[in-house]
């Protein structure tokens, strides 16, 4: 990174590498993370819509998220004019069977993994249409399908890939892949007519922070998404460097280390917080923080060195 603060682009969004002749598509630095949110689900990413959030994370795994009321939450929002579908960025997942429930999945797990796909994306552009009326579906479409994580075999990985690849540039804008590692990475990315856009992986220290992956997707043009921030760090949350940053800038830890693991580069973060003053403080932020690198470059610079040695990311 220079040594002048990032531009405000760089802050709120990115662009993503186009496809198929496509216009590039934008993503949002901070996505709201719909995991776990069960029958909350609609009113809370409504709420995160009106607060600001202009990307939103779900799956068709109805063992962990009701992609269905994140749909609900979208429309609620599209019908009281507080955002257009147009501005909004909506990423789903492909699901394999052993990451279901065997009693609710959107497919029937004895069909093919080409028929798998097929289904649990119709269900996601029933889910994910932008009205309430059944032909809307006409209409849908999502800006994000991530595999959700690499199936059982690379066979069966591409297999699932070269489904959902037909449905680009159109039904679907852009394609990712979750929980990965960096030799499937690398053999998809070789082997992809549609090459990933993100990667949405754990950002910890069991994996050492993702460095080697990180900077391939750096050098790819791969937006690295990373989640489970603030839940399986709370020793960086602790750290030096994010306890300073939050400090001098005016914003909570847990934005300090998002702001942080933005600053690494070519990143996205998923924020899946519940409250709406936490909503409101976590997008405010951004803006603090690119005040902040304006201000007092030299001192952004000495913090993010410290946090980069803290991940082990030592680029300059």
């Amino acid at each position: 990174m220079a040594r002048a603060a990032m531009s405000k682009l760089s802050w709120e969004s990115h662009v993503l590498r186009p496809v198929q002749n496509a216009p590039p598509a934008i993503i949002p630095t901070l996505i709201y993370g719909t995991a776990w949110k069960k029958d909350q689900t609609a009113d809370l990413v409504h709420q995160a819509l009106g607060a600001g959030f202009r990307a939103v994370d779900t799956a068709a795994q109805p063992k962990h998220y009701r992609e269905d009321l994140v749909g609900e939450g979208i429309r609620r929002a599209l019908q009281d004019g507080s955002v257009r579908r147009e501005d909004l960025h909506v990423q789903t997942k492909f699901t394999s069977v052993n990451g279901q429930s065997p009693d609710n999945m959107p497919y029937d797990p004895r069909d093919s993994v080409t028929d798998q796909v097929h289904a649990s994306i119709k269900s996601s552009l029933h889910n994910l249409r932008p009205a309430g009326t059944a032909d809307s579906v006409n209409d849908a479409y999502i800006d994000m399908l991530i595999l959700h994580s690499p199936l059982p075999t690379m066979s069966q990985t591409l297999e699932a890939w070269s489904a959902v690849e037909s449905y680009v540039p159109h039904q679907i804008r852009n394609l990712g892949i979750s929980n990965t590692s960096l030799s499937i990475l690398k053999e998809l990315f070789a082997q992809a007519r549609v090459k990933p856009a993100v990667v949405q992986n754990r950002f910890y220290a069991d994996t050492e922070y993702d460095v080697p992956l990180r900077a391939f997707c750096r050098e790819n043009q791969i937006i690295y998404q990373s989640f489970w921030t603030l839940s399986a760090n709370p020793e960086l949350i602790r750290s030096d460097a994010v306890q300073l940053l939050a400090h001098e800038a005016d914003i909570s830890p847990a934005a300090a280390l998002y702001c942080l693991v933005l600053g690494l580069g070519h990143t996205t973060v998923l924020d899946g917080t519940t409250k709406r003053h936490h909503m409101e403080a976590d997008l405010a932020a951004l803006q603090k923080i690119e005040q902040f690198t304006e201000n007092q470059p030299d001192l952004w610079q000495r913090i993010l060195k410290r946090f980069r040695q803290l991940t082990g990311d030592q680029r300059e």
